[in-house]
């Protein structure tokens, strides 16, 4: 059965150094888009960032952002929004404040938080480089819980960050997986976990996606690195892992392509639709 729907994750796949789009993974995108297959970035950034790329590749389907807490049309069409409730987020910080971790929240517009962001972080950097109206919003908190009723019903995701020490990232991971609460809880890098809403996955939003455009399992391929791709790569037709991905990911995966730095996006579509 040929593909139709191609969705594709973004950090660690479609970019190769967190900003960049390779003109070959352009190229083969626009091809394939001339067939009239539709492709999909599906990612954990917030929409407005993910739809700042959607459009420089010039893709006008619908975007998976916040690992699938909201699936967003390029014309603003919401089809899916699934934001934390604040007894979740209240769990959430009470537990990465007990071992000390950054935390911050994320919005469709960007970032809310009451810690600075590192000055490293993808957004800060994206922002030295974009005009005034692009920018990635960044609201700080003195107090989060102000900030959780001010944006009631617009938080998507909770981010916990530690580069140094992994063993109270981990516990902090495992405490709130025990609470047996209704969040999803996944990683998009090594240094990090990220929370949502129960029934917020990659997965169940490419399966959302799919049965929006009436595409059958079968007719979708997924394209991912890390354990937020996970759901996505097992669900699909075709599975495709980054040659950088994560062993879980490969392991799950039908194909694994090349690296985000050497192209594997633009080889996978060559291999399984071109």
């Amino acid at each position: 059965m040929s593909i139709k729907l191609i969705c594709i994750d973004m950090d660690g796949t479609l970019l190769k150094d967190q900003q960049t789009v390779s003109n070959n993974n352009k190229e083969a995108i626009k091809e394939v888009i001339n067939r009239g297959i539709y492709v999909a970035i599906t990612t954990g950034r917030v929409y407005d960032c993910a739809k700042m790329y959607s459009k420089e590749i010039g893709l006008n389907t619908p975007i998976i952002s916040s690992n699938g807490a909201f699936i967003g049309g390029s014309n603003g069409e919401v089809i899916y929004n699934n934001p934390l409730n604040i007894e979740e987020l209240k769990k959430f910080y009470s537990v990465t404040k007990k071992y000390g971790l950054m935390a911050y929240l994320t919005t469709n517009f960007g970032i809310v938080s009451d810690d600075e962001l590192p000055v490293n972080h993808v957004y800060n950097v994206l922002n030295k480089k974009l005009p005034d109206d692009k920018k990635i919003r960044i609201e700080m908190f003195k107090d989060i819980y102000v900030a959780l009723k001010k944006f009631d019903g617009q938080i998507l995701k909770g981010v916990c960050v530690e580069k140094k020490n992994k063993e109270n990232l981990i516990k902090a991971r495992k405490e709130l997986e025990s609470l047996n609460s209704n969040m999803e809880i996944v990683a998009s890098w090594n240094d990090n976990f990220e929370i949502m809403q129960k029934g917020s996955t990659k997965g169940d939003a490419v399966k959302r996606l799919a049965e929006y455009f009436n595409i059958s399992r079968e007719e979708v391929m997924c394209i991912g690195d890390s354990e937020n791709d996970f759901s996505m790569i097992e669900y699909a037709g075709i599975g495709v892992a980054m040659g950088n991905a994560i062993e879980k990911v490969k392991f799950a995966s039908d194909y694994i392509t090349d690296t985000n730095i050497n192209d594997g996006v633009a080889k996978a579509i060559k291999k399984f639709v071109l």
